[in-house]
């Protein structure tokens, strides 16, 4: 039921952009690598225990790469204890200061998050790529409309697609002089149209991995929708090769909703993917309060599946036939458990939460076994 049908529904295929792929330590970014999801500590770097527990919760949330800001000497200096013992690929954010790249490539850093044109001369430009180059990071050039170069406001009049592009392609332009090309490019705004714009004329001009954000998106609430719209219009284009959610919330919300957005696409598939209705008064449950309970004690199954929740017969059977385990609410206290799509037994209101719990997550336990047996054998090299 959660497999990939594009084969069969052409109008659900997405032909992604043709870009190379770069590593972020052991994540790849860009060519045929599933689309990676981001977040950053909001901790001081400073203190390496609050850093390293975020940096936990991201990694339990599903983060392939983590973002860590390093503003000052302390910050380089913990990076290194965090570098080690963090289970993702950690970016260093650098800005301005030449030095603090230098030495968060030296303590661990998978990936550099830096503008060259905006470290200073040529002399340092040149050792922060050879610090880069010596210890295996990629870097990240990150424009933002909220901070483009004075000359490119004064040559443009105001923050534009053009502008921002001509600043990403600028700053790429000192790394290709250099010979170092294992870079990605962000070209991000608050505004979704600005940023949908900026990578549409970004993705035509030069081929290296794309990191997708709409920056200062806002809270819990909102900031998902503006993310979801701008980021859903480049993806469903094939634009993007990594992608972060920029919330005012815990950064784990983040990683839960960039994966929603990459879910609703069919770009990735982690966890249970819940299809319920917004209720009325058909319904033979409290479908909204049995959802909201379902999605806490569903949050620990990774495996990709499907969930309907239904609280009538009018759309339940149907939705139903789609998903992994279903259930839809009938009358007299009780509802029907679809599984595979077939209906399968009834099932009383009361204790039905325990039951779908029981059934998913012995249906994640069937999957994975399954995936496990497809999985190709290792291959063993021959003993001296």
């Amino acid at each position: 039921m959660s497999s990939d049908l594009s084969h069969v529904r052409p109008w659900r295929h997405i032909e992604r952009r043709k870009s190379r792929q770069i590593m972020v330590g052991n994540v790849p970014v860009g060519g045929d690598a599933p689309i990676s999801v981001q977040s950053m500590t909001n901790t001081p770097t400073s203190d390496a225990a609050a850093t390293l527990e975020q940096i936990r919760q991201l990694e339990e949330a599903g983060a392939d790469i983590v973002r860590v800001s390093c503003p000052d000497e302390a910050s380089t200096a913990a990076f290194r204890t965090i570098a080690r013992e963090s289970r993702v690929p950690l970016v260093a954010d650098i800005h301005f200061h030449y030095k603090r790249g230098i030495e968060a490539a030296e303590a661990g850093a998978a990936c550099l998050r830096i503008n060259p044109g905006n470290i200073g001369s040529a002399d340092r430009v040149r050792d922060v790529i050879q610090a880069a180059r010596d210890h295996g990071c990629s870097m990240r050039i990150g424009v933002n409309a909220g901070s483009l170069e004075k000359e490119l406001l004064e040559k443009y009049g105001e923050p534009c697609p053009e502008a921002m592009v001509e600043s990403a392609l600028n700053h790429a332009r000192i790394l290709q002089d250099h010979d170092f090309h294992e870079f990605k490019i962000s070209v991000k705004a608050s505004d979704p149209f600005l940023t949908v714009a900026a990578y549409q004329q970004l993705a035509e001009a030069i081929d290296c991995p794309l990191h997708l954000g709409v920056t200062e998106a806002g809270p819990l609430r909102s900031g998902p929708i503006k993310s979801a719209i701008g980021m859903g219009n480049m993806l469903w284009a094939g634009i993007g090769d990594t992608i972060r959610v920029s919330l005012a919330a815990d950064p784990v919300e983040e990683i839960k909703v960039g994966f929603d957005i990459l879910k609703s696409l069919g770009l990735r598939h982690r966890g249970v993917n819940i299809i319920a209705c917004p209720s009325c008064a058909r319904q033979g449950f409290n479908v909204i309060e049995t959802v909201g309970i379902l999605e806490e004690k569903l949050a620990h199954v990774t495996t990709p599946m499907s969930l309907s929740i239904i609280g009538c017969v009018v759309n339940g059977p149907g939705e139903a036939l789609y998903t992994d385990v279903g259930f839809t609410g009938g009358g007299a206290g009780s509802g029907m458990v679809y599984l595979n799509g077939k209906m399968a037994f009834k099932q009383a209101n009361d204790g039905m939460i325990d039951q779908i719990v029981e059934l998913v997550e012995r249906k994640a336990a069937e999957l994975d076994a399954a995936r496990a047996l497809q999985a190709p054998a290792p291959v063993l090299e021959p003993a001296e």
